[in-house]
C-alpha cells in the first residue's frame, strides 16, 4: 500500500481533532475498533507519524497475546520507552515494579500506584501534550486496562490523547473493560470497515491508468474482499507477476497473498485458526454444526470464529475467496493432522448421508488408512469422477479400495477396474498392475464380465501365452462335471464368458489355439445374473473379423454393422468396435468403415481417452492407407503413436507403425521410413495378426528403396505364417501380390505371374484383388494381350477405393498406349494418372509418370491448341453440374468422392456420367478428353 491512506481521511481528520481538544486541555480517548488486517495499524501509524511534527510526547506501544498474563506488562512498555524524561521514566518503572499483584490483598496497592502512575503523567503533560497510543489492547494484561480506565478519568482536564485500537472480537474478561471505557464522556470510537471497490481503485492509481484500476478494481475486490494487507499482498504478487506489472495481466493471487492469509489468521483468535483448518478441509462453512464435530468444538465457538472470518474478509459466503488461500491454509497443517482431519471429515459426511463424490475425496486426501466401510462408497465415487472425466481422481479411489477391501473376489473386481481406467489413461499406467490381475485370472476370482477385458489387456502388452495359459487353467476348473450334472447360472456365465475370451484371443492371435482349447458356446443357455455385455461384444466381434478374414465379405458387412450400432464406446467395448472398423476394412468396405471410424473419433474427442482415440486413429490410418490416401494415413498414424508412448502400445504398434511406414515409403520418404524400421517392437508382435501387417510394410519400404531380396523375405514369411495360422486371406495381407512384385524387380516374370495367377484362383469375386493382380499379369506380356489386362483392371480399380492403386493401372495403361502409338490417349491417361497419384501425395509415382513435371504446373494444355473444334464444341455442350462431374470424374475421382465433394447422391453423379459419355460420344471414364483438365474448368470445379 502506498503511503497515502484510502477511505481512512475522516479517520484520520478525527483523530486530529482530538488531538486538539488535548492540546486545549480537555483529554480525550479514542478507541478504534476493526477486524484484523482492516488497517488499524497503518492508520495509528499515519497519526503517530503527523503528532511528532506538533512538539507532543508520544508513546507507543503494542499488546502482544504471549505478555498479556504480566502485571502491568502493557503499562510498563507505555513507560519504557524512549520518548520518556528519564526521571519520569524511573519513577514509573519503581513504582509498577514495587506494586502488590495479588488480587485479594493488593487491590489498594495497585490502586495508589495507578494515582501514583498517572500523577506522573499529568506532570509531564503540563509542560507539553502527550499522546499515548496502544495498538491491539485487546492482548493487554487486566491491571493495564484498569490503569487505562482509571487515566481515562483523570484527562479529562488534561493535556493527553490516549489512541487505543481492538479487534471486534472481544474476550469475556474484555468486555467489561470495552463497556466501561465507551461511558466515559471523553472517549470516541472510530469504525474502520474493509475497503471498497472504489477505494480499491483509488489504490490501483498509482500502479496504473485510471482506465485499467477501473478494470482492475472488481477482480482485486473480489480476491481480497477490501481487506488491506491482502491487497497490498495482491499488489506484489501482481507486480512480481510482471517486469512493471503489465496493465493487461489479471491479478492473480501468489506466494505473498498465501502469507498474508496465513498471517491475518495468526493474529487473531487461537481458535480461528482451527477453524479455519476445518472450513479448508470441508470447502465451505455453511454448516456449523459438522465443523464443531469435525474440531471438537462448540458450535457456539465455531460461529463466531465464522463471522471473525467472514469480518477479515478472509470468507465469501461460506468458502475462501481464492483456491490460493485455502491451499495456504491446508499446507499450513502438519500432514499427519490434515489426513486426520480429512478422515474425520469423510466419517461425518458418510454419517450425514453426503454424495459418494464428495466423502471420497476426503478419503483419498487422508491417505492410506482406510476403513472397510469406505469400499463401496470409494467405487461409487470412481464411477462418478470417470463421467466428470477425472481419471486421476477415479484411479485413486480405486486403489485406496481395493487396498482396503477384505474380500478376495471384490478385490479382484476392484484391480480390474482399477485397470481399466488406467489404461483409458494409457496402457503404461496399467502396466504395473497387470501382475496382479493375472494372479486373478489364474485363481478363477474374476468376475465373467471381467474375464474378457482383463484377458485383452494381458493380450496388448504382450503377455499372450500368460493370457492363454490363464484362460486355460480357468476353462478347466469351470467346465460341468461328468455324468451330466447341472452347472449353477453363475458357472454358465463364467463357461460362456471364458468361450468368449478364448475365441477372441485365439483370433488376434492365431498361435495360440494349440494352448486354449474350445470351450464351445458363447452365450449361457440361461442366467439369473446381469448378462455379460462385455463378453458377448468380444466374442461377436471375434466372429466378425474372423467371417471377413474368411471371405463372406457381405456377412462379415452384415455382422460388423451390427456390432458397432449394438455397443456404445466404453472401456467394455473399444477394442471389439475396433475389431468390427477392421472388418469392414477386411472385407473392403471403407466408405462404412470411415464413417463408423470418424463418428467414434468424434465421441471421445472431446473427453480425456487418449487410449481411445489413439487406437481409432490406428484404424482411421488403415482405412486412409488402404484408399490411398497416404498424407492422411500418415498423420492419423502419427497421432495414434504420439497419443501412447511406444511402450504402452504392447504388441498393438504393430497396426499405427505399418501404417506409418507405408504411407512414407509411398509419399517417397525414405530415410523417415527406415528410422521407424530402427524402432525396437516387442516379441509377441509377430505372434499376432498387426504382425502381419509389420511385415508387409517392412517388406514395402525395402521393395522401394531397392533391397529386393529382403523385401521378399518379409512377404514369404508373412505367407508362411498366414498359411500355419490358416488366415490365408488377401484381404489380411496380400502377400502374394507383394511377392510377385518384388519378382517383377528381381526380372523373375514368369515367378511373378505364377504368384498372381495362383492369388487370381485362390480369391475368385475380388474386384480390388483381381485389379491389382491384372497389373502384375500385363507385366511382361506382348502389348496385344497386355493392353486388355490393363484396361479391366482401370475398369475395376475406377469402381473402387483405393485411388494409388488407380494411378497406378491409369499409369501403365497411357504406356501401353503409348507403345501402340496413340499418344494422345496416352497423354490423357498419364496426366490424369498424374493428377490421381498427386492427390495422393504418391510423390515418387508422380515423378515415374512424368518426371520433368514434378509440380504438374504444365500437364494441361490449353483450349484450340489442339485444333480440335469439334471436341470443343462438345464439351461446351455439358452443363454447368456435368462439367463440375466429368472434371472431376477425369481427375480420377472415384463417384463416391464425386459425390461427397459436390454434396448429391452417388445415383446423380451416375447419372451426370451417363450424359457426359452420350455427349462426349465415350463409353468409359478413362476416354474423357484431355480438354476436361483444362483451367477454364477447372474454376467450375
Amino acid at each position: 500500500m502506498p503511503a497515502k491512506l484510502f477511505e481512512r481521511e475522516n479517520h484520520l481528520a478525527a483523530l486530529t481533532d482530538m488531538l486538539c481538544g488535548a492540546k486545549q486541555g480537555r483529554g480525550r480517548l479514542a478507541l478504534i475498533s476493526g477486524a484484523v488486517a482492516s488497517g488499524k495499524t497503518d492508520l495509528l501509524d499515519r497519526f503517530a507519524a503527523q503528532t511528532l511534527s506538533c512538539g507532543v510526547l508520544l508513546l507507543e506501544t503494542t499488546g502482544s497475546r504471549a505478555e498479556r498474563e504480566l502485571p502491568f506488562g502493557l503499562l510498563k512498555k507505555v513507560f519504557d520507552n524512549a520518548a520518556m524524561p528519564s526521571e519520569a521514566r524511573a519513577e514509573a518503572i519503581a513504582l509498577l515494579d514495587d506494586v502488590d499483584t495479588d488480587e485479594e490483598s493488593g487491590a489498594a496497592s495497585r490502586l495508589r500506584t495507578m494515582s501514583r502512575v498517572s500523577s506522573v503523567l499529568l506532570r509531564l503533560a503540563d509542560e507539553r501534550p502527550i499522546v499515548i497510543t496502544v495498538d491491539d489492547v485487546h492482548w493487554g494484561d487486566g491491571h493495564s486496562l484498569q490503569f487505562l480506565l482509571h487515566l481515562a478519568r483523570r484527562v479529562r482536564q488534561a493535556k493527553v490523547l490516549v489512541v487505543l485500537t481492538e479487534s471486534t472480537r472481544l474476550r469475556q474478561e474484555q468486555l467489561s473493560f470495552h463497556a466501561e471505557l465507551l461511558r466515559q464522556p471523553n472517549c470516541g470510537r472510530l469504525r474502520l470497515h474493509m475497503l471498497t471497490e472504489p477505494g480499491i481503485t483509488r489504490v490501483l492509481t498509482g500502479y496504473v491508468s485510471q482506465t485499467v484500476a477501473a478494470r482492475l478494481a472488481p477482480e482485486c475486490h473480489r480476491l481480497t474482499g477490501g481487506n488491506p494487507l491482502l491487497l497490498r499482498a495482491l499488489l506484489e504478487d501482481w507486480r512480481a507477476g510482471g517486469e512493471h506489472g503489465e496493465s493487461l495481466q489479471r491479478p492473480v493471487p501468489g506466494e505473498a497473498y498465501a502469507q498474508a492469509v496465513l498471517g491475518c489468521l495468526h493474529r487473531g483468535a487461537p481458535d480461528v485458526l482451527t477453524i479455519a483448518h476445518g472450513i479448508a478441509v470441508l470447502g465451505d462453512a455453511d454448516c456449523p454444526v459438522l465443523l464443531s464435530e469435525l474440531l471438537g468444538l462448540t458450535a457456539g465457538a465455531v460461529e463466531q470464529g465464522v463471522q471473525d472470518l467472514r469480518q477479515s474478509a478472509l470468507l465469501e459466503g461460506g468458502a475462501f475467496r481464492a483456491p490460493a488461500a485455502r491451499t495456504a491454509v491446508l499446507d499450513a497443517v502438519p500432514t499427519a493432522a490434515r489426513a486426520a482431519l480429512h478422515r474425520r471429515a469423510a466419517h461425518l459426511l458418510h454419517s450425514d448421508g453426503a454424495a459418494a463424490l464428495e466423502v471420497a475425496r476426503h478419503l483419498v486426501a487422508g491417505g492410506q488408512d482406510v476403513e472397510r466401510w469406505a469400499v463401496p462408497v470409494l467405487r461409487e465415487a470412481a464411477e462418478y469422477a470417470l463421467v466428470e472425466e477425472d481419471l486421476e481422481f477415479a484411479l485413486r479411489c480405486l486403489e485406496l479400495a481395493h487396498a482396503a477391501c477384505r474380500d478376495e473376489r471384490e478385490r479382484a473386481a476392484l484391480k480390474a477396474r482399477l485397470v481399466s481406467v488406467a489404461w483409458r489413461m494409457g496402457p503404461g499406467v496399467a502396466e504395473a498392475h497387470l501382475p496382479d490381475l493375472a494372479d486373478a485370472l489364474r485363481g478363477g476370482r474374476l468376475a465373467p464380465r471381467d474375464l474378457a477385458l482383463s484377458v485383452s489387456y494381458l493380450a496388448w502388452s504382450g503377455r499372450l501365452e500368460e493370457a492363454a495359459d490363464a484362460v486355460a487353467g480357468s476353462s478347466a476348473t469351470t467346465r460341468p462335471a461328468p455324468g451330466g450334472s447341472t452347472t449353477t447360472g453363475v458357472e454358465d456365465a463364467r463357461g460362456a464368458a471364458l468361450a468368449a475370451t478364448a475365441q477372441w484371443l485365439t483370433v488376434i492371435s492365431p498361435p495360440l489355439r494349440s494352448r486354449v482349447p474350445t470351450l464351445g458356446t458363447t452365450a449361457p443357455a440361461a442366467s439369473t445374473g446381469p448378462r455379460d455385455l462385455a463378453g458377448e461384444a468380444y466374442a461377436q466381434s471375434a466372429v466378425t473379423l474372423s467371417t471377413a478374414l474368411g471371405g463372406q465379405t457381405a456377412r462379415a458387412v452384415v455382422e460388423a454393422e451390427r456390432v458397432l450400432q449394438r455397443y456404445h464406446l466404453s472401456d467394455n467395448s473399444l477394442q471389439p468396435l475396433a475389431f468390427a472398423l477392421l472388418a469392414l476394412v477386411y472385407a473392403d468396405r471403407l466408405d462404412l468403415a470411415q464413417s463408423w471410424c470418424e463418428r467414434l473419433l468424434g465421441e471421445c474427442a472431446s473427453r480425456r481417452v487418449p487410449t481411445w482415440q489413439a487406437l481409432l486413429s490406428a484404424v482411421r490410418a488403415e482405412i486412409a492407407l488402404r484408399q490411398g490416401d497416404l498424407p492422411v494415413a500418415a498423420h492419423q498414424a502419427r497421432t495414434a503413436i504420439s497419443r501412447i508412448s511406444p511402450a504402452g502400445w504392447g504388441v498393438a504398434i504393430g497396426l499405427p507403425l505399418a501404417t506409418l511406414i507405408q504411407a512414407e515409403t509411398g509419399m517417397g520418404r525414405y530415410d523417415e521410413a527406415m528410422a521407424l524400421l530402427e524402432q525396437p517392437v516387442p516379441d509377441g508382435l509377430f505372434q499376432t495378426l498387426t504382425g502381419l501387417h509389420y511385415l508387409r510394410a517392412r517388406g514395402r519400404c525395402h521393395l522401394a528403396t531397392g533391397r529386393y531380396h529382403a523385401a521378399l523375405g518379409d512377404f514369404n514369411t508373412c505367407g508362411e505364417l498366414m498359411a500355419a495360422w490358416r488366415v490365408d486371406t488377401p484381404q489380411l495381407v496380400p502377400w502374394r501380390l507383394d511377392a510377385a512384385e518384388a519378382w517383377l524387380a528381381l526380372e523373375e516374370t514368369d515367378r511373378a505371374h505364377a504368384l498372381a495367377e495362383e492369388q487370381l484362383r485362390r480369391s475368385p469375386g475380388q474386384p480390388r484383388l483381381r485389379g491389382a493382380l491384372l497389373l502384375i499379369l500385363a507385366r511382361g506380356e506382348d502389348l496385344k494381350r497386355r493392353l486388355p489386362r490393363l484396361k479391366e483392371a482401370v475398369e475395376i480399380l475406377e469402381n473402387g477405393d483405393d485411388r494409388l492403386q488407380l494411378a497406378g493401372a491409369l499409369g501403365e495403361l497411357g504406356r501401353g498406349y503409348r507403345a501402340l502409338g496413340d499418344f494422345n490417349r496416352a497423354r490423357v491417361l498419364v496426366r490424369k494418372a498424374w493428377h490421381v497419384a498427386k492427390a495422393c501425395g504418391a510423390e515418387p509415382l508422380c515423378r515415374q509418370l512424368i518426371p520433368s513435371h514434378g509440380d504438374g504446373a504444365d500437364l494441361v494444355a490449353p483450349v484450340g491448341q489442339s485444333g480440335d473444334d469439334a471436341a470443343q464444341r462438345e464439351v461446351e455442350a455439358l452443363t454447368e453440374a456435368e462439367a463440375r462431374v466429368a472434371l472431376l470424374a477425369a481427375h480420377g475421382n472415384t463417384n463416391r468422392e464425386i459425390a461427397s465433394k459436390l454434396f448429391v447422391t452417388v445415383s446423380t453423379v451416375e447419372q451426370h456420367l451417363t450424359r457426359i459419355y452420350r455427349k462426349l460420344k465415350v463409353k468409359r471414364r478413362r476416354d474423357l478428353p484431355a480438354k476436361l483438365a483444362d483451367s477454364s474448368l477447372t474454376g467450375i470445379a
